[in-house]
């Protein structure tokens, strides 16, 4: 991995220790006035906290891919922000944002679904021999994997792999195709969470709706906030964490159950225990959402949610290896390729609809990233419109097996 073959820190409690204080650094730097207004005018806080530890990673002083930081935050660190980010939402203000949250969700799935057999076509021209293979290891084969992660999540991808009967070799160079070209297209959705006046002026967007939504739950916050407590504190350790054990508990019941009495429901990421718990965490917030909970976000419950949530995006910053690009260049031209046919048809709908930029950058990451990084996008416009972002996931992980699959038809179709 990387340039160094060995990672020069192996520790996770060190790597953890170096990724905390590099987090700290960053929002340090970002309170400060002079070159660091200017620097942070440009480039968002939030990337800088996923771009840095995937340079850690990139130069061999700590190992991504062995490390359990990545799976310890997911697992554990993701469900109590996603409950303590929801505990706080206004129901009838997310229903009030209308339709064009799906459409745009649905714009990006169509972008990945066509964008692929594009993708193939364009280089069975420009560079035949990067969209060639036989067998197991035929690039399109490979790639209906992408497709199955960029729709959904890991379990389409596994799907996918079984469906098609793809190879070990061409699969392990897809997931670096996979992870890299969706990690730099995220690094752009946050640059762009930085100039979005000017992208919905663009688009001739009414972002009013968003707007309205997020003030209103920013006027939540100061009407409830107060000095917190120990004991109120205590309380939201013990919902967060109390939703992860619940979670964790169910998911791993209904699964099981699912995958053993109706095993056709894989094809819907059903039988993932990582969807059912994304989807009980992000229920039990709703539902907590319209009790007397809810005031917990005066005691700072959806700060500690977005504290996880900067320590999620440093775990999947450290994940990305930036040299792969030069173990196979076409490779990730041809990634490059389907995701600009993926964020042409986007901006296209966005267009046409006047959607505002909000929807695209979610409605893209709810396809491209999940349930994982939805969220880390859609707060990255503001922390309490985090849950826009979990709900569009988990309906990619309902349709990306479907989608998949088509496209891995017409892909074989076109080659």
């Amino acid at each position: 991995m990387g340039i160094l073959s060995d990672a020069l820190i192996t520790n996770d409690a060190v790597v953890l220790g170096l990724l905390a204080v590099t987090l700290g650094l960053i929002f340090y730097t970002s309170s400060l006035g002079g070159f660091w207004k200017k620097f942070y005018g440009v480039v968002p806080s939030l990337l800088l906290c996923y771009f840095i530890p995937s340079l850690y990673n990139s130069f061999g002083l700590i190992d991504g891919e062995k490390s359990q930081l990545y799976t310890i935050a997911s697992r554990y660190l993701l469900p109590v922000s996603l409950v303590l980010l929801t505990i706080s939402i206004d129901f009838p203000g997310l229903k009030r944002l209308g339709p064009k949250a799906l459409i745009m969700f649905l714009a990006g799935t169509a972008g990945v679904v066509l964008g692929g057999p594009l993708a193939i076509m364009v280089f069975k021209v420009l560079s035949p021999e990067a969209v060639g293979g036989e067998g197991q290891d035929a690039a399109w084969r490979g790639m209906t994997t992408i497709a199955g992660s960029w729709i959904g999540g890991a379990a389409n991808q596994a799907a996918m792999k079984s469906v098609f009967d793809v190879g070990d070799k061409v699969f392990s160079a897809m997931i670096a195709v996979d992870v890299i070209v969706a990690n730099i297209w995220m690094a752009f959705l946050l640059i762009g969470a930085g100039k979005v006046n000017k992208l919905d002026k663009w688009l001739k967007a009414d972002s009013s709706v968003i707007d309205n939504l997020r003030k209103k739950m920013e006027d939540f916050q100061l009407k409830t906030a107060v000095v917190p407590t120990t004991t109120q504190l205590m309380y939201i350790v013990a919902i967060g964490f109390g939703a992860v054990g619940l979670s964790h508990l169910l998911a791993d019941f209904i699964a099981p159950l699912i995958q053993e009495k109706a095993p056709f429901l894989e094809q819907f990421s059903l039988t993932s225990t990582f969807f059912w718990m994304v989807v009980i965490a992000t229920t039990i917030g709703l539902v907590l959402s319209t009790t007397k909970a809810r005031n917990l976000e005066g005691a700072g419950a959806s700060k500690i949610g977005s504290v996880l949530i900067y320590i999620l995006v440093a775990t999947v910053g450290m994940k990305m290896d930036i040299t792969a690009i030069l173990d196979n260049p076409m490779l990730f031209a041809v990634g490059g390729v389907w995701m600009m046919f993926h964020i042409i048809i986007m901006l296209a709908t966005a267009k046409i609809i006047r959607a505002p930029f909000f929807f695209v950058a979610v409605g893209s990451q709810a396809n491209i990233g999940g349930a994982a990084s939805a969220p880390i996008v859609a707060s990255a416009f503001s922390p309490v419109l985090a849950p826009v972002g979990v709900l569009l996931a988990v309906l990619g992980y309902a349709l990306g097996t479907y989608g998949a699959y088509i496209c891995g038809l017409l892909m074989q179709w076109v080659s």
